[in-house]
């Protein structure tokens, strides 16, 4: 293609591999990057915080299944970065980052605005850049983006300092040669066989399924086999949508917010096979008491994952989706059993449910009423009550639509993700569940969703406090709230109009459905505030630490100021006073 500058050379590179978007900020060492971007057919999201441009990069990539991108320049701009990398790390998301550099010869000298932002990213990335000559550009993004979106996906850095943007160079794409880098995505047959075979002598079998269905694009195959096996599935925060929650074999999420009937499954299964799952301690609870009679298969792409939290019987190392077309292949029909009747049982008996009185919105009855009006939204969470209230009770049947940060568990995550998302589905609705502490951590962008005309919903459950951390102090610690109380500041209607956007408030159960259908026929960034009780629960729960039979239920009697909590599988009960 001849001779171009190393800026030039950045956006060639992304053009090859289909980048249409990227979210950043620029900075003096980015201004060549820059100055090309102005000419340039790939659209720039200008956000107005750095840690913004790496979540809407990640939240547009759990949308659209491409790689995000994102750019910051160096110093402060790159650290702040470091929040987003980190949460897409977690959740395994193919994002690559840019940050600005200072010149090469300026490096380790402690310059303006220099900091070593390969060495802190380095725990947090799949590979980590710094490109010292203009000409391992074209070699670094090319490596760089097949890094960040095969094997396990996850993020990979650049870090480009000035001079090697300004500098020239011939260009030529070349083609991929990492020898020490070759993912194993081809299941073992033997070990296939294996599977199947225990699968096939298996009484009580429960799938366990986490984010790898999601990225492999495996949700398909697993209803194959789940309905040949007529095995009941359980999902993570991460798997959520992999397997439609309508589904009669469906047991929605298990672990510490997940549903009785789950845990009870997994507690008396006979066999998990463990999908693109990693066995975290938010879902196995106390790993001693974990699904103590069961054999367990682990299939994952990363072998580092086998074996890590739990004992594993059977390992099966390759992609989700080939592993589980070749066990559909392998396996037999399986009749309704009477596992499969315990656990419908299970369900019958423990639904998720909550006290319904007149007095005050229930949260839970927003994400219900959300589910009815638009059930094929993109529900994007921000972190804590909202986030697990929009994993229980809104129906998911599509893996793609329901985006959250699962292992970090970012606040502030939420709103700049949703904008990514909608940029990468503009056909489709995207909502922001949102708490009030968590949507104030990243509330500025809602100048970006406005001056683009991204419109985003945003629905905070506005509780006037850190809604779960509060929840832990009023159950673990005597109510001594301490610096969970934001006394529903600020007016998030007047903020929102001050932004451009439309601003919305419920403040009783009958406004609930006007207000959401005003914002869905809404053409415009709108925020809905909604206000909710201080004493709201998420429940059930099992308690850090607990067993995943040790399950508090935490609900409030109707036209009480009590909740009960209670054991379930123990004849031990209390009722707890609580404020409110």
């Amino acid at each position: 293609m001849g001779k171009m500058s190393g800026a030039e050379a950045i956006l060639e590179c992304l053009k090859l591999e289909g980048v249409e978007i990227i979210f950043g900020l620029p900075g003096g060492v980015l201004l060549p990057l820059y100055d090309a971007i102005y000419d340039s057919d790939i659209r720039h999201i200008l956000v107005r915080h750095e840690q913004a441009a790496a979540h809407a990069a990640d939240g547009y990539a759990r949308a659209t299944g491409r790689v995000g991108v994102c750019i910051a320049t160096s110093g402060p701009g790159a650290t702040n970065l470091v929040t987003g990398i980190a949460t897409a790390y977690m959740d395994s998301v193919p994002l690559v980052a840019m940050t600005g550099q200072v010149p090469t010869n300026l490096i380790g000298k402690d310059a303006f605005q220099e900091a070593d932002i390969t060495g802190i990213t380095m725990p947090v990335t799949k590979h980590s850049y710094l490109v010292r000559d203009a000409k391992e550009i074209p070699r670094v993004f090319r490596e760089a983006f097949y890094i960040a979106r095969t094997g396990r996906p996850g993020p990979v850095l650049i870090d480009l300092p000035r001079d090697v943007t300004v500098n020239e160079l011939d260009f030529k794409y070349p083609e991929i040669d990492l020898p020490g880098y070759s993912p194993n995505l081809k299941v073992h047959g033997l070990q296939i066989k294996r599977a199947a075979q225990a699968l096939m002598e298996a009484e009580r079998p429960v799938i366990y399924v986490g984010g790898g269905v999601k990225y492999s694009d495996g949700h398909r195959e697993l209803v194959t086999l789940a309905e040949k096996i007529k095995a009941p599935v359980t999902t993570t925060l991460m798997g959520i949508g992999c397997f439609p929650e309508d589904h009669p074999l469906s047991l929605g999420m298990l672990g510490m917010h997940g549903t009785k009937y789950a845990n009870y499954a997994v507690q008396e299964s006979d066999l998990i096979l463990a999908v693109g799952a990693r066995f975290d301690d938010r879902v196995t609870g106390k790993i001693a008491s974990f699904a103590p009679q069961a054999k367990i298969i682990h299939v994952d792409v990363d072998p580092a994952e086998i074996g890590k939290n739990v004992r594993v019987d059977i390992p099966v190392v390759g992609d989700a989706k080939s592993a589980l077309a070749e066990l559909a292949k392998v396996v037999e029909d399986k009749p309704w059993s009477p596992w499969n009747d315990k656990v419908a049982g299970w369900k019958s008996d423990h639904p998720l449910g909550y006290a319904r009185d007149g007095d005050s919105i229930k949260p839970q009855a927003v994400l219900e009423t959300i589910c009815e009006l638009c059930p094929d939204a993109v529900i994007v969470t921000e972190v804590g009550q909202n986030q697990m209230w929009a994993a229980q009770f809104f129906t998911h049947k599509d893996p793609k639509h329901f985006i959250s940060s699962g292992g970090l568990g970012t606040m502030g995550y939420g709103f700049p993700a949703a904008i990514g998302a909608k940029l990468g589905c503009p056909d489709k609705e995207v909502f922001d569940i949102a708490g009030d502490g968590s949507f104030q951590m990243n509330i500025q962008e809602l100048a970006t969703a406005v001056v683009n005309e991204v419109p985003v919903k945003v629905i905070i459950l506005n509780n006037g406090v850190l809604g779960m951390v509060r929840q832990w102090q009023d159950l673990f610690y005597e109510k001594r709230f301490s610096s969970t109380t934001l006394h529903r500041v600020p007016d998030f209607v007047k903020v929102a109009e001050a932004y451009g956007a439309l601003g919305l408030r419920a403040t009783k159960p009958s406004e609930i459905e006007p207000v959401l259908k005003e914002a869905i026929d809404s053409e415009v960034v709108t925020v809905v505030d909604i206000i909710i009780s201080p004493d709201e629960k998420v429940s059930p729960m099992v308690p850090a630490g607990a067993s995943l039979s040790e399950i508090l239920e935490l609900e409030r009697a109707e036209g009480s100021g009590q909740f009960q909590k209670s054991y379930a599988g123990s004849a031990a009960s209390e009722i707890l006073e609580l404020e409110g």
